[in-house]
Formats: C-alpha cells, structure tokens, sequence
C-alpha cells in the first residue's frame, strides 16, 4: 500500500502548466498543496461526479491534457462513467483512482465491496484499453510518466492507505477568487 502524498508527488512530477486537473475529495487538499495551479479544478461536495466533469472537460478541450485525482468511494457513485469515457475515447483523458476502501472525507466509513471491488476490472470490462494497478511506490514512481505519456483515455488505480484527518480550508477550494482564477486559466491560450 502507497501513500497518497508521494502518489500525487509522483504525478505532479510530469504535470505541465497547461494541464488542467480535477482533484476530489481528501486529494483536493493535498494536491494543491503539492501543485498549485489555476488550472487545478477542486472537487469536493458533489460525490461521484469529477469523473463526469472530467470526461466533459476533456471532449470540450482536446488541446488539453485533463487528469482527473479520484477516490474509490466517489468512483463507486457513478461507475457508468468508466462506460462512458471508453466509448468517447478522449485522447487527453487520465483518470487515477485513490483505492484507500473508505469514504475518507466522510468520516473513514467502509466503502461496500471494500477489498472484493477491482476498480482496474471495471474499467476494463467498461471497455478502457489502457489500464494499470498500483500498490507498490517505487514502480509507479518508475511508470508515473509514461502512463501520462501515452494516449487516452488511461485509466489508474493506486491503492494506498488512509491518511486520516486533515486541516481542511474549503474556502482554499471553492473560494470566488479559486472559481475566477480556474476560469482565467482555461480561457488563456
């Protein structure tokens, strides 16, 4: 099992300032830590709906690569996602999915399924192509760049463990001054 902070460390690694990404949940309030950007789309509040957001994101701006940080539990509240992004196909499209088996922001409740549901399965009989497992650091750190490399849509699961409480300032999230400086970014050429 990895922790999510070298997870996004790994990532952030290989993300360029015109990439936009969607971070959920507990990931929001570490990755803006770890990468902050106006072009960093927080998500937290509305449960399930980053991948959604994501694949829209990716179709109205192909020029764009979009990296979406997502948890178990919110995958699980929209799995027809994973149908969806398949079939559409976006070039510019990378999901990760946080595998930690709890509703993390909601108090570290149980996710259902925990430890049966293989998220990597899913997607795969969703018909992605391209689809990666992770549970060891080392080699996702060695494969972090190449999985962002190569053509969407991509679909990673990395499990980790649950960090437990946070210091959680939403206005950091969804503040005015968050909402206009994300809508500034993406309209920049």
């Amino acid at each position: 099992m990895m922790d999510r902070k070298e997870c996004l460390k790994a990532i952030a690694r290989h993300v360029t300032e015109t990439d936009i990404v969607l971070p959920v949940y507990s990931t929001a309030f570490d990755w803006i830590d770890i990468r902050p950007s106006p072009l960093n789309y927080p998500f937290h509040g509305a449960m399930g709906l980053a991948s959604s957001h994501a694949l829209g994101v990716a179709l109205g701006r192909p020029d764009r690569r979009v990296i979406v940080l997502d948890g178990d539990g919110s995958l699980l509240m929209n799995l027809g996602t994973l149908v969806t992004s398949a079939e559409a196909a976006p070039k510019n499209l990378y999901h990760f999915v946080m595998e930690n088996g709890t509703y993390e922001a909601n108090g570290g409740h149980p996710i259902p399924g925990r430890g049966a549901v293989s998220f990597a399965g899913i997607a795969r009989s969703a018909g992605h192509q391209n689809v990666h497992e992770f549970s060891d650091l080392k080699v996702f750190e060695q494969q972090a760049g190449a999985i962002l490399a190569d053509p969407g849509p991509v679909f990673t699961c990395l499990r980790i463990v649950s960090s437990g409480e946070q210091q959680r300032d939403y206005s950091r999230l969804h503040g005015a001054h968050v909402r206009e400086a994300f809508r500034d970014a993406l309209g920049a050429k």
